[in-house]
């Protein structure tokens, strides 16, 4: 008997590997590979650890308010035109990364990395699968962000052993020459990008009072605000943990390839968590499965903050793998659920903005409290405690706008 997933794979074949090798490719501007070059970093240019926070901040701020005018780019321009064009942004970016010699320059180099990377490149992604893909749409996701998955688990690690054989600089060219080397790649998949009948299909997907919602109607919806904390405090306190991970083995006395080598863990959790919710999205339904997919979040880090052991802390990486694989699968279906797909670049765009916005937040607020006596242990704590007020926040306008779906269902 054919199975139906090995079905959908093979006949969207092409598409599916279009979304999974952009979002592979955003984690060259990802905090989980970027953070690993903290310590060379901070020693070539004489930076503290708040500096650096504050840097990484501002070249990432920066890229969120760029992605609020750029992310709609997603609904004027084929992917086969504009996933090509960050792609080539990303390996410059990484050019930049290996031959600035300027501290002042960084935090456009951070903006470059960012903006093309973990903005631009995984936006195209996600809004692409989105879009093409309707009742299909949470395992094309799913797909799409195994990609990132296989970044997260294979760079890190990859990066910190190679950074003991060669100068840290020429790995940022390699990671350009990489890119560089994926664009005819990307291009040969996309030689037959989804056929007009098929985009028009897409766009059928009506939301909230059987509609499309346009970016202004739903920034004045008391919905997209009350998601605003799970949208801001993820991408906040994931990338500060990443990004101080050098710090974070200093404090615990552990060895900092050591930690490293836990991390694919998490990522195989959140690989097989990001299957488990596509597959529950088509379902159920991503609307249903918002108010859950943080609660791993609240145990994870207090169990980084307590951490005796590395073993805590894998166990702890294994709980944020299971959020994310919520993260980049409900939230990326949900705004089609809830607003529809006409103006889905634009909308994800404001998204993207937030999340990014957050991540830029994170490390340079927790930065900025390490150097003046802080303890990360400590803010991991209230990191937990943060969570629990993202899930209650949203408790009570999702249920409603759930019940507007059925209605009009």
């Amino acid at each position: 008997m054919k199975s139906p997933v090995l079905a959908f794979v093979r006949d969207n074949s092409a598409f599916l590997a279009t979304g999974a090798l952009l979002s592979f490719l955003s984690g060259f501007g990802q905090t989980f590979l970027i953070s690993v070059f903290g310590g060379e970093i901070r020693e070539a240019f004489g930076l503290s650890n708040g500096d650096w926070g504050l840097i990484y901040m501002a070249g990432t701020g920066l890229s969120a308010f760029v992605m609020v005018f750029a992310g709609g780019l997603a609904d004027r321009f084929r992917v086969r035109v504009l996933g090509v064009a960050v792609v080539l942004m990303l390996a410059l970016a990484c050019f930049a990364m290996a031959f600035n010699p300027w501290a002042a320059a960084l935090p456009l180099v951070i903006f470059a990395l960012r903006f093309a990377g973990q903005g631009m490149t995984s936006h195209v992604a996600l809004v692409a699968m989105a879009r093409w893909f309707i009742a299909t749409r949470g395992r094309a996701l799913a797909i799409a962000t195994l990609g990132v998955m296989s970044a997260e688990a294979l760079m890190p690690l990859s990066f910190v052993w190679l950074k003991s054989h060669f100068d840290w600089h020429h790995l940022w060219v390699v990671a350009g020459l990489f890119c560089l080397a994926c664009l005819p790649v990307l291009y040969r998949l996309l030689r037959l990008e989804r056929t007009p009948q098929q985009a028009a299909e897409s766009s059928s997907t009506l939301g909230i009072g059987q509609r499309h919602w346009t970016r202004a109607q739903v920034l004045r919806h008391p919905l997209f605000w009350s998601l605003t904390p799970a949208l801001m405090l993820f991408p906040a306190f994931g990338t500060a943990f990443w990004f101080h991970q050098v710090h974070f083995a200093a404090i615990k006395g552990w060895n900092h390839l050591s930690l490293v080598a836990v991390f694919p863990l998490g990522t195989v959790t959140f690989g097989v968590f990001t299957v488990i919710y596509g597959w529950a999205i088509d379902r159920f339904g991503a609307v249903r499965l918002l108010p859950i997919y943080l609660l791993p979040l609240v145990a994870g880090f207090s169990l980084h903050a307590y951490a005796p052991t590395l073993g805590w802390t894998a166990a702890g990486v294994m709980l944020m793998g299971m959020a994310g694989g919520g993260q980049s699968t409900i939230l990326n279906a949900v705004w089609a659920e809830f607003y529809g797909t006409r103006h889905l670049g634009s909308i994800k765009s404001a998204v993207a903005a937030l999340m990014v916005l957050g991540s830029a937040l994170g490390p340079g607020v927790t930065g900025w409290l390490i150097d003046r006596g802080v303890g990360f242990e400590t803010q991991l704590y209230g990191f937990a405690l943060s969570f629990v007020f993202a899930i209650l926040v949203m408790l009570v306008p999702v249920r409603t706008a759930q019940i507007a779906l059925a209605a009009a269902a």
